[in-house]
């Protein structure tokens, strides 16, 4: 269906893989008014056409890749793309940002978005060019590692596809574009499903803006301001997210001996300084984007994508590991065979805890690394105490015990922020939709220790800014553009002079702005302002689609988004019982002299559904379904 916007193509094309039909899904001009592209607008069709709980192995799953309206016109950052789907892992919603090159090859293939249905008979991948798509054998390729089929599938285009782990199903495999993951929430699996070893896009068409001049105009500020931010233009370049486990330590964040602390005594030997120094080849980035934030290090004599300060955290201190050449090699392992490291690090170390305890011997151990490559390998191929680990640590600890110190939410893992000494990040965890989600959280912790110095402990505003965090990079990634660049939305004196009166001042009174951010959240029409130094976003949306944007209107799209991905849960059972942490998070104290050291989960949360509009069980209210124009 056409469309009156620019920088779409106006089509969303529908496969079926069981009748190898393909259809055009329509998408009405309201409907991108109202969520954008990217992963607000997979809510939608997911919310339309699932609405009671399923299988997610089963044939009734889909999966939506969607692009966004800033991909391939030249934004900066704007190389991601996105894939949801209902998630093995956890039974809800997942959607899976992913930064390689496939989603704009497939953008530049005219399309904005593509529905996968039903399951192949035999082993097939798609190829999706300007003239169609085609249905292929997969067969030769099947049982290959990521970059290997990536190499061999004789197509021209980019390549997105699974490994070993999604073709056996492990609950956590992902989806890899060139070296870049999908990486969270189970997607490779569901692709194993449906015996879909992966999609080949290519595309030589490229969407017009609707004011090219000013389009232009903004993007040469964009990246200025990122290049000369320093954040953007400084520690990420130079040390990648790597940059935080230095500070991570420092401040109690950094999960250690499966969060039981969150100091490592020998931080240092993977810190990013340590990785930079010894380590690292050359820094590089995706495509489109001027920040530069990968590491590029050597694994086996071959120069390859580095791991992020997750891998890091959870392959390192959090088993006890300071080793850093192996977390290198694991991670190159875990991105061919298909892992997410995420959820694959922390169900090891819940392993080796259960271990020590006695609720299940299995031979993983604290500090022991020797056996870390052949258990990878076991848990992408099912084979032995691998077939048990491809489940999660959620399904391991309802068999075995020991869900106390299984680190997930809905049976998702969390990221390797140590929640106790960031208690709005404790939040942000326990209500993400998709489960142990550092960003879909809100990412808090940004300003209690890693970006700002605002009282980690304290509820106080927390709810508040989480919710309007969560907005804003639900709309960041909407749009298409990479959550870094909201890394910016900081002024630069709060992050280049920590010390000054200005920052200290800043970080004594933050969290007391949450009654403002409320009203602002409540009443998005007070917002209907551009902070160009700030928040380029606005303007480039407005210059490329000829859409009117503002600050309020980009802070709704996220909050309907986000409410929307909520409604899919409702649907499959979520509500307040969902929205918890493991008990260690919130019953111990992280440190025995500070009695704040522990999440106050109850409080927090109950200020948050008030502050989202939810009822007291975290369902959306009618109320403000009728706000967000929203339908049930």
């Amino acid at each position: 269906m056409a469309t009156k916007y620019k920088s779409y193509w106006g089509k969303v094309v529908k496969v079926n893989l069981t009748t190898k039909e393909v259809t055009d899904y329509e998408i009405s001009d309201k409907d991108r008014l109202l969520y954008l592209g990217g992963k607000c607008i997979a809510a939608k069709i997911i919310y339309d056409n699932i609405k009671s709980k399923i299988d997610p192995l089963s044939e009734e799953n889909m999966i939506v890749i969607s692009t966004s309206p800033l991909n391939a016109v030249g934004a900066p950052c704007s190389s991601r793309f996105n894939t949801s789907t209902i998630s093995p892992l956890t039974g809800y919603y997942t959607s899976s940002n992913c930064g390689g090159n496939f989603g704009l090859s497939l953008k530049r293939a005219g399309i904005d978005a593509l529905i996968i249905t039903g399951k192949a008979k035999d082993k097939t991948y798609l190829v999706i060019t300007n003239n169609g798509i085609e249905f292929k054998d997969a067969t030769p390729y099947w049982g290959m590692k990521t970059q290997e089929v990536q190499e061999a599938i004789p197509d021209k285009g980019a390549k997105f596809v699974i490994g070993p782990a999604g073709e056996n199903l492990v609950r956590y495999a992902c989806v890899i574009s060139g070296e870049r993951a999908s990486g969270r929430g189970g997607v490779g699996a569901v692709f194993g499903s449906k015996n879909l070893k992966g999609l080949v896009a290519f595309g030589m068409k490229s969407p017009e803006v609707y004011n090219p001049k000013k389009f232009h105009k903004n993007n040469i500020l964009w990246t200025k301001r990122l290049r000369t931010h320093p954040t953007t233009g400084k520690i990420l370049p130079e040390l990648g997210t790597a940059s935080l486990v230095t500070p991570m330590h420092a401040k109690n964040l950094l999960a250690t001996n499966n969060y039981r602390t969150g100091k490592f005594e020998h931080f240092d030997d993977v810190s990013g300084e340590t990785l930079r120094d010894e380590y690292l080849v050359r820094n590089d980035g995706c495509t489109t984007c001027p920040i530069r934030c990968a590491r590029v290090v050597t694994v086996d004599g071959k120069s390859v994508k580095g791991p992020e300060v997750e891998t890091i955290g959870l392959f390192g201190p959090n088993i006890r590991n300071n080793n850093m050449q192996a977390i290198l090699d694991w991670n190159y392992y875990m991105d061919d065979l298909g892992l997410d490291t995420i959820s694959c690090g922390n169900t090891i170390s819940w392993a080796m805890e259960a271990n020590e305890k006695g609720f299940w011997k299995n031979g993983l151990e604290f500090g022991k690394i020797d056996n870390i490559t052949q258990t990878l390998d076991d848990i992408a191929h099912r084979k032995g105490i691998g077939n048990e680990l491809a489940e999660g640590s959620k399904r391991l600890s309802e068999k075995y015990g020991g869900k106390e110190f299984a680190m997930n939410v809905k049976g998702m893992e969390l990221a390797a922020y140590e929640p106790r000494g960031a208690v709005g990040q404790g939040l942000g965890y326990a209500v993400a939709n998709r489960g142990g989600c550092h960003l879909n959280g809100g990412y808090l912790v940004v300003l209690e220790g890693l970006g700002l110095s605002v009282n980690p402990y304290t509820p106080k505003g927390k709810a508040a800014f989480c919710v309007m965090f969560q907005d804003l990079m639900e709309a960041c990634s909407a749009g298409g553009n990479c959550l870094f660049t909201t890394y910016a939305f900081f002024p630069s004196i709060l992050i280049a002079k920590p010390n000054s009166w200005i920052t200290r001042t800043v970080n004594k009174v933050f969290t007391s702005f949450g009654g403002i951010v409320t009203v602002l959240l409540k009443n998005p029409r007070i917002a209907a302002i551009h902070l160009p130094h700030m928040l380029p976003h606005t303007k480039a949306l407005k210059y490329a689609t000829g859409m009117y944007m503002d600050l309020g209107k980009f802070l709704q799209i996220g909050e309907r988004g986000y409410n929307l991905e909520r409604l899919i849960d409702v649907n499959l059972g979520v509500s307040k019982k969902d929205d918890e942490l493991p008990l260690r998070l919130t019953t111990e104290l992280q440190i025995a002299t500070n009695k704040d050291s522990k999440v106050p989960l109850d409080v927090l949360r109950a200020k948050y559904y008030k502050v989202r509009g939810w009822d007291e069980n975290g369902i959306p209210t009618d109320k403000l379904l009728k706000k967000l124009k929203i339908e049930k």
